[in-house]
């Protein structure tokens, strides 16, 4: 029986040690850390806000953007389609030249054929490009969703930061407290 006793009262010590080191106030050196700890927090969220807002920014320039690149773009086939009207006008010209026979009709229906191809080549190559444009604008909203997304998960990783530092500050200002009196 007294190896028993002496058992349980070694084990009862050993369990009060042990909560007693668990439950050591904290220091000054940790309050601070705390404090810094939270205010750092603090300040990662109030970059992630900023850079969640300038990826909305960019998320409303880039729509702008691809907005008037299919406005471009429709202006273009508007072009190209009364450039083919007028390419085709030119042609029925031109042959009607050939069947009146006169040189000067003719050299002037050769020439306001080339100059209707000409324009119509330009209004597909710039068409291509207004294409090409929309494009990359809509490849860079894609990115900058994905921005927005990886900054909100780092905002709400930050906003766990800031709650687990107050309350480990709290914790150790309680502890503290506890102490002095």
């Amino acid at each position: 029986m007294n190896r028993l006793t002496s058992w349980t009262v070694s084990a009862a010590c050993a369990m009060a040690a042990v909560a007693g080191l668990s439950a050591l106030p904290a220091s000054a050196q940790a309050v601070r850390e705390d404090v810094q700890d939270l205010r750092q927090d603090r300040g990662d969220v109030r970059q992630d806000t900023g850079d969640i807002r300038g990826d909305r920014q960019d998320i409303r320039q880039d729509t702008r953007d691809i907005k008037s690149d299919k406005q471009d773009v429709v202006k273009d086939t508007q072009d190209i389609h009364q450039d083919r009207t007028a390419l085709r006008g030119a042609r029925q010209q031109l042959r009607d030249a050939y069947k009146s026979g006169d040189p000067a009709a003719v050299k002037a229906a050769r020439e306001n054929l080339q100059k209707t191809r000409s324009s119509l080549r330009s209004d597909l190559k710039e068409r291509r490009g207004d294409l090409r444009d929309l494009h990359h604008d809509r490849q860079d909203r894609r990115a900058d969703v994905r921005d927005l997304h990886h900054d909100k998960q780092d905002r709400r990783a930050d906003e766990r930061d800031v709650r687990q530092d107050r309350s480990d500050l709290h914790r150790d200002l309680a502890a503290r407290r506890a102490k002095a009196q």
